[in-house]
């Protein structure tokens, strides 16, 4: 193919010379032929594609078609219920309530309802007045050791750093909780000027690589751990071990977004690729954990301190739960994160391979905490693929107190699922430290849409707990929801994942498996 390019482009030119001759209209075919001529050639003596190589001119439209893939397969070939990994009804649902749209539909569900993994909620024959519900639900944070405890929604902003989103993106999210009154998680990349230009609640979010609150050596400074918890903005610390999106792994922050601003802010070099550790150093056993948290809730003089982790090895969590007994410390909440989160840059292998997905870890955290009787003393919070009011329900049934959304807040402000989070080439501004781009992201306009699609949404729960004949959505249970399992077998929730008794964990009546997993689980070390 190289050949015949070659005595093809030289036939041409000659042909041209000759009839340029005669017709001096044809010189004008020049200025395409050179061109196309000039990237031939050059294609030819490259050597990293085999097919440029080959093929050349010609081979270089397998990769304008590979760029173009996403988006013409998301805007012409996928289904209303088949786009990954967020389908366009729940695009269009999270769209419609951010802009004060119709979010109705017409002619009945598109989902295939006898297909399996098929879910839905049961109603009462004796629903509730919505009219007379409260708008607002909210859960209180804080255990008996937390002396400034925190009224939250039960939906809030999910943890994405300042560096992983824009400017512009992390100032439009604080507006919207500011409006709507909930809280923005800062996500592990430090506290920005951005978190706070708004006003709105701050949930201090801290990784292994303790940015915001390290010294120089990378270790947690308890100096400026008090300083920035005594920001009456920061009304709880959340330590985070493990996220779904790469569970293990720990934070990625390419290069080309690590600016000068978020190294400041993070107290690392600018435009170096940042690898956050994959596990901490403050503490080595699970009653270290603890005890650590008590110290952080020290420092930060009372307010609530939590901790988040994407369910891996069970048996580590039966761990943390020996080491709160033996300890008689407690966190004030625990947000679970399923293995199916994600807004940020991930190996491929951790997104799709690694961790317990959201409802499995839900149920199995809610569970092993009622088992060792110790669930009251904290709250549970669930982050993954939170969507719509059904979602919080769902959740809500399975165990937790309250919700975190990262992707639906993301677009709430405008992200169209262009998938390029990890390039720095964000088309909507949201999750890019290009300036150019982040200024299309318009904070007094998006800030309402974020507040707009979270009312929208907690209404939306509210009306489903109002159709289930409930006054709360706290009250509803696992017999609530159910799934289709095959095509003529449906089961709740409390028969998918039944509830377990209080206290069953200490008596050990428990199947083989899980006895000899909690057997094997100390309070003074992960092995």
């Amino acid at each position: 193919m190289a050949k015949r390019f070659l005595v093809f482009a030289v036939g041409s030119l000659l042909v041209m010379g000759v009839l340029g001759y005669f017709f001096h209209w044809v010189w004008w075919l020049l200025l395409p032929a050179v061109p196309m001529i000039i990237i031939g050639i050059v294609d030819m003596l490259q050597t990293k594609h085999a097919i440029m190589r080959n093929f050349p001119v010609v081979g270089r439209a397998r990769y304008w078609m590979e760029a173009l893939r996403p988006k013409v397969y998301q805007y012409f070939v996928e289904s209303d219920t088949g786009g990954s990994p967020i389908n366009r009804v729940d695009r269009s649902t999270i769209y419609q309530r951010a802009k004060r749209e119709l979010d109705t539909q017409p002619f009945g569900t598109q989902f295939n309802v006898y297909a399996e993994g098929y879910e839905w909620m049961a109603h009462s024959i004796q629903p509730r007045s919505f009219e007379h519900m409260d708008k607002d639900p909210r859960v209180t944070i804080g255990g008996s050791d937390c002396t400034q405890p925190y009224s939250a929604s039960i939906l809030n902003v999910s943890a994405m750093s300042y560096g992983s989103l824009s400017s512009n993106a992390v100032e439009a999210l604080n507006g919207g909780a500011k409006l709507g009154n909930f809280a923005h998680n800062t996500g592990e990349g430090g506290i920005s000027k951005h978190h706070l230009n708004q006003g709105g609640d701050i949930i201090w979010q801290i990784g292994t690589g303790y940015f915001g609150c390290r010294n120089d050596e990378g270790n947690f400074d308890e100096r400026l751990f008090e300083e920035k918890t005594a920001l009456p903005q920061i009304k709880m610390v959340e330590l985070k071990l493990s996220q779904g999106a790469k569970p293990g792994h720990g934070g990625i922050l390419p290069a080309a977004k690590n600016t000068p601003e978020i190294a400041a802010i993070r107290h690392v070099k600018p435009y170096t690729t940042v690898s956050s550790p994959p596990y901490h150093t403050a503490f080595n056993t699970p009653r270290e954990m603890m005890q650590f948290i008590a110290h952080m809730r020290t420092l930060c003089k009372g307010k609530p301190v939590g901790f988040k982790l994407c369910i891996g090895q069970r048996r580590e969590f039966f761990a943390i739960c020996k080491a709160m007994v033996a300890t008689n410390i407690y966190p004030d909440f625990i947000t679970v994160d399923g293995g199916e989160g994600g807004t940020g840059a991930a190996p491929p292998e951790f997104s799709n391979s690694v961790g317990m997905p959201l409802m499995d870890a839900l149920a199995f955290v809610h569970d092993t905490l009622t088992g060792f009787n110790i669930r009251g003393k904290m709250k549970l919070i669930a982050s993954g693929k939170i969507l719509t009011g059904y979602h919080i329900l769902r959740a809500m049934a399975l165990g937790a107190d309250g919700c975190n959304s990262a992707r639906a807040m993301m677009m709430a402000i405008g992200c169209i699922q262009a998938l390029e989070c990890n390039t720095n080439r964000c088309p909507t501004g949201v999750a890019t430290q290009d300036k150019w781009l982040a200024k299309g992201l318009v904070v007094e306009d998006k800030k309402h849409r974020v507040s707009n699609y979270h009312r929208d949404t907690i209404e939306s729960a509210m009306e489903l707990t109002a159709a289930a004949g409930l006054s709360s959505p706290h009250d509803i249970t696992r017999s609530h929801i159910f799934r289709r399992v095959f095509m003529n077998q449906v089961r709740s929730f409390e028969e998918i994942y039944p509830s377990v008794t209080a206290g069953v964990f200490l008596n050990g009546q428990l199947h083989e498996v899980m006895r000899n997993e909690l057997e094997m689980a100390r309070e003074d070390s992960w092995n």
